[in-house]
């Protein structure tokens, strides 16, 4: 599926599913699987994400056994922020005690309130029992958006130097990651303790997209919606979505995040 509906990125489907695999061959894992997805809108962070509990979970992201959190939506207030910790603290752990091996999604990580995510740390460490539940066998994933510029620009500064998206490394990315995400006072990561005690195993970069990648997702949305698959259409589809920077104009504003609505107008 990934292979097949995740438009332009083999760094993602490299780190996804070397962790996912790792992870669920092992009956004993140390600790539960932390992932971190950073990266422009419209580059496939909650695409993955879904489509992860979608073949984990009988129902997906119906799956009462699948808990996603957004800070505009449930934790919208600052000045509430004890409050939120606590119920959020709460309901991690009854869930866990209900079914070790739930996920647990949040999106927007860049929106949240710092502070806020540290309530969680316990729950992430290798610690065999945490509140009386065995938690080892959870997933958690962080979706944020901060990190995409610093992404975009070693991207096309890796354009520029002629290196193939295909040699670009984790390497090259996590370090410019890391210090826009987590040093940041305005990121939901800032000065957290989830990052100083190296508790997510997986930060994954999803890299901005190309206007080759955009026709790929065009022909997959019409293929989804049971529309014929016309060049033209295609072709005019990817032309109406903005490109930067200003001159050459390589990569997608937007990513893939509008093709859908677009497909309409055509």
């Amino acid at each position: 599926d990934l292979a097949t509906n995740l438009v332009g990125q083999p760094l993602v489907r490299r780190q996804v599913m070397k962790g996912l695999r790792d992870f669920l061959e092992n009956q004993h894992p140390e600790k539960p699987l932390v992932m971190s997805f950073h990266g422009s809108t419209g580059t496939g962070k909650t695409f993955v994400s879904s489509m992860l509990v979608r073949h984990l979970f009988q129902g997906g992201l119906q799956s009462p056994y699948v808990h996603q959190f957004s800070p505009i939506v449930h934790f919208p207030h600052a000045e509430q922020i004890e409050q939120y910790k606590e119920s959020l603290k709460r309901w991690i752990q009854g869930n866990l005690t209900t079914c070790g091996r739930s996920a647990f999604l949040f999106d927007e990580m860049d929106k949240m309130h710092p502070g806020l995510i540290d309530v969680i740390i316990p729950f992430l460490g290798p610690s065999w029992v945490v509140y009386g539940s065995n938690y080892r066998k959870a997933i958690f994933i962080f979706i944020s958006n901060s990190g995409g510029e610093q992404i975009n620009e070693m991207t096309l500064d890796l354009w520029r130097a002629h290196k193939d998206r295909e040699e670009i490394s984790l390497q090259d990315l996590e370090p410019a990651i890391s210090k826009a995400v987590f040093e940041n006072p305005e990121s939901g990561f800032w000065k957290s303790g989830i990052i100083n005690e190296h508790l997510i195993d997986f930060v994954v970069p999803f890299l901005p997209l190309k206007s080759h990648h955009v026709k790929q997702c065009v022909v997959n949305e019409l293929v989804q919606q049971g529309l014929e698959v016309r060049p033209g259409v295609v072709q005019e589809v990817a032309n109406s979505i903005p490109y930067f920077p200003e001159e050459e104009k390589i990569f997608s504003s937007t990513g893939c995040k509008t093709v859908a609505s677009r497909i309409s107008f055509f």
